[in-house]
């Protein structure tokens, strides 16, 4: 059988994509399963239907293979962040910052202040994965020693890391956007201020607000007390347990490349660890492994600081390598670029192109739970059709960072969507809600799509 009369039709794709998800949001939200199911009899769905079209099995194993050899950096540095929160638990970095929070921060404004705090060290290090390890699983505890809802804290610290992973120039992804695009980096990040600015502006102002709605009782005050002593009696809690993430941070702001920053990390730590906490190198070595084991009388503070370690990430690292697969037999098969090509031919106003270029990257992203790929298809694929409807580059690249970067977040099974929920220990369904700036990003973006008058 050759290869045309083993292309699907744009009607056919269109039908295959609403079974795949009407299968992933039957199994998380109705029957409540982990989202690996989900995606895996997707894998088989889409097998059979490839089998039947004439495909052979060895050319859909092999696009299974390659997708997944395309996850292999991703859940390397799941894996290594995994394993450095559990050193920098170890290393007492993460309880300093913890107590250094519940002494200075008023608890009427931890949400407010986790936002700008994530805001200004994502900008500054360009990476929403590095501010969450770090300062967001430190804030993490502080909220929950405040008694703050758990999702409040994880939407406040998600959205200020995104907010640099958007808008830096550091950034691997305002970078690659404005590839794409053929858009000059500094104008795509000043075009993309259009957005970003309402939009995290209005996410502020919520947090205050749900801040000051939250009443903080006495007893809370009580308890903070009580959690800084007990962390101060377990950990040296001195400034030399900073260090390590400091150096970490100032190789992120020099471009040093992630995976070795995070190897320093951890070495790092593993010195601090011996020098502040007297920690041995095989306890240390066991640590890196499971994650610290702390026995405290009180479960919440043992929950707080029993963290990470390499198997603390399996559960994401096995969703993610699904994820991949599944992407790699979506490509072999060609679904996405019939159902984009599709698209366009459908496309007729300037604000309609907006709308599908959006909708195409959230859907790469719903499909193949990567974000690189859903700033580069869609991007390859709409670039002609703003050059014909004569609408300048940018606002293709725009469009590209947010509905592409900041939606990742929101999928379960995607690369940041699996990371932030392990880390942080919040289900990406019950912190996407409190997500605001992620979503109402992409609504600007389609808004003033359809307000473009001359672009």
């Amino acid at each position: 059988m050759n290869n045309s009369q083993k292309q699907f039709q744009f009607i056919d794709s269109l039908l295959i994509i609403a079974i795949i998800l009407a299968v992933i949001f039957s199994s998380l939200f109705l029957l409540h399963t982990e989202p690996h199911i989900a995606l895996l009899t997707c894998i088989v769905f889409v097998t059979v239907i490839g089998l039947i079209k004439g495909y052979k099995w060895g050319e859909l194993e092999k696009g299974i293979i390659k997708g997944i050899q395309s996850g292999v950096q991703p859940i390397i540095i799941l894996a290594l962040i995994g394993i450095l929160i559990g050193a920098w638990m170890s290393s007492g970095t993460i309880p300093t910052v913890i107590v250094y929070a519940l002494k200075v921060i008023n608890p009427s404004y931890l949400l407010l202040t986790t936002l700008f705090s994530c805001m200004v060290i994502s900008s500054l290090v360009g990476s929403s994965f590095t501010t969450v390890s770090t300062v967001g699983v430190a804030l993490m505890g502080a909220g929950i020693a405040v008694g703050l809802p758990v999702e409040w804290v994880a939407g406040a610290i998600i959205s200020g890391a995104c907010f640099g992973d958007k808008m830096s120039p550091m950034s691997d992804t305002t970078n690659f956007a404005s590839g794409v695009g053929s858009v000059e980096l500094f104008t795509h990040i000043r075009h993309m201020a259009k957005t970003t600015i309402p939009s995290i502006a209005i996410t502020a102002i919520i947090f205050f607000v749900l801040g000051k709605t939250e009443t903080i009782e006495t007893a809370s005050f009580t308890n903070i007390s009580n959690m800084i002593n007990v962390i101060e009696n377990l950990f040296d809690t001195s400034l030399l347990t900073l260090l390590s993430p400091i150096l970490v941070i100032i190789l992120a702001m020099k471009r040093v490349s992630v995976i070795p920053s995070l190897v320093i990390g951890i070495i790092t730590a593993g010195i601090t660890a011996w020098f502040t906490q007297g920690v041995p190198l095989n306890q240390f070595l066991a640590v890196l492994q499971n994650g610290t084991t702390y026995a405290i009388d009180n479960n919440q503070i043992m929950t707080m600081l029993n963290r990470g370690g390499l198997q603390s990430m399996m559960w994401s690292i096995s969703l993610i390598l699904i994820a991949f697969a599944f992407g790699g037999l979506l490509d072999v098969l060609k679904i996405i670029p019939i159902i984009l090509n599709g698209l366009i031919s459908r496309v007729k106003t300037k604000g309609h192109l907006i709308l599908s270029t959006a909708a195409s990257s959230f859907g790469v992203n719903l499909l193949t739970g990567e974000q690189y790929l859903s700033i580069l298809i869609p991007g390859q694929s709409f670039r002609g059709l703003y050059d014909q409807m004569n609408i300048k580059r940018k606002y293709l690249s725009r469009t590209l960072e947010d509905a592409g970067t900041l939606m990742n977040p929101l999928i379960p099974w995607a690369v940041s969507g699996a990371f932030f929920a392990q880390t942080l220990e919040v289900s990406v369904i019950n912190y996407l809600p409190f997500a605001f700036f992620l979503y109402l990003s992409p609504l600007f973006t389609i808004i003033y799509g359809f307000a473009i008058r001359k672009a």
